[in-house]
């Protein structure tokens, strides 16, 4: 990698020349502002920013239109209903940003309705984290901010051929980022670098030819742009297991609410045997009745794979059952379960 003083003698050609290239190419996004157009709204940025880890824009798009739809302001979301914020949010998973994000809401709230406008205090709000702090204080307010999201990360690894394998790599790629974000016009910088991760220095097959920073990069020169960032092995996921229960009566299904902590916190489910990210399920069915299989869910998380067996049953007048509710089937779309439990729930309408 250049040495300090080499990437700042090419910081003001890279941002100069990224710039002049943002404002043709900028990319129009329901949450952005374009290169001179008035200032961003810090509730849409902060809210765009929290939707979009680990999401990609394509499916942030229509959550991030509902949520200003309903909640227009951040004074707004914080006075929502917990359990509603939850089922708005049911299919972009992550779960923890939804509770987050409403810890967060309160919080501006609480002080008076005005996002702060400093990564500092950004930073010190729930849920912020450096990457989102960094970001709305760039983008929102303008203040320079080193904001490294994964593209980013992959258009700084190449520009400087930083080859040390991730996640060891970042501190390096931080620096060198921070070495070229000008003072001037810092979120159009941030926002540049991610448009150009996106489009143009992707993944696989960047397309160098129209790279406004062939000239500096480094990968490129050497010919193998693609290889970097080197990225360490992925650890094997495993496989979990459990059981969920689908419990109908008089054209309802029987839903509880999960814990407020946890995976799946706070939100409307089927009720199941105690699954987790750790351990195989145990617990007994909710009730004693005649069960029967509806088949197997097979679902994704983050961290492993999950092998859900559904079970069915038809639930006596009554039935004693803990704590939930009834939900009628014909609605079951407007209930916001968690996608895995969604994917169940389809499952047994269609064996139904």
């Amino acid at each position: 990698m250049q040495t300090s003083g080499e990437t700042n003698s090419g910081a003001g050609t890279i941002a100069g020349d990224l710039l002049a290239w943002y404002d043709v190419h900028a990319r129009r996004l329901p949450w952005r502002r374009l290169p001179g157009e008035p200032a961003q709204d810090p509730y849409r940025v902060w809210l765009s920013e929290v939707m979009l880890q680990q999401t990609t824009v394509a499916a942030v798009g229509p959550y991030f239109a509902k949520f200003t739809s309903r909640w227009p302001a951040v004074t707004d979301l914080a006075a929502a209903d917990d359990g509603d914020v939850m089922a708005a949010w049911a299919g972009l998973g992550y779960y923890a940003r939804a509770r987050n994000l409403l810890a967060c809401a309160r919080a501006v709230a609480a002080m008076g309705g005005a996002f702060p406008d400093s990564e500092e205090a950004l930073r010190a709000l729930p849920g912020l984290g450096a990457y989102t702090a960094a970001a709305v204080a760039a983008i929102a307010f303008g203040r320079r901010a080193v904001v490294v999201d994964a593209n980013v990360e992959r258009v700084v690894a190449r520009l400087f051929a930083i080859a040390e394998p991730l996640p060891g790599g970042r501190p390096a790629i931080r620096a060198a980022t921070d070495a070229i974000t000008p003072e001037a016009r810092a979120g159009d910088f941030a926002q540049a670098m991610m448009d150009l991760g996106a489009t143009v220095c992707t993944v696989k097959a960047p397309r160098c030819l129209l790279c406004p920073l062939r000239a500096e990069c480094r990968a490129y020169a050497e010919g193998a742009p693609e290889r970097l960032p080197v990225k360490a092995a992925k650890k094997a996921r495993p496989t979990r297991r459990g059981r969920a229960f689908w419990i109908v009566r008089d054209g309802a299904v029987w839903l509880v609410r999960r814990p407020g902590k946890g995976m799946l916190g706070g939100m409307r489910a089927l009720p199941d045997d105690g699954w987790s990210a750790r351990a195989d399920g145990h617990g007994e069915p909710p009730l004693a009745a005649a069960w029967r299989s509806g088949g197997l869910v097979r679902h994704t998380f983050s961290h492993f794979d999950l092998e859900l067996q559904l079970m069915l049953c038809d639930a006596a007048g009554g039935a004693s059952l803990a704590e939930g509710e009834w939900w009628p089937l014909a609605g079951i779309g407007e209930a916001g379960l968690p996608t895995v439990f969604a994917k169940a729930a389809q499952l047994a309408l269609a064996e139904a």
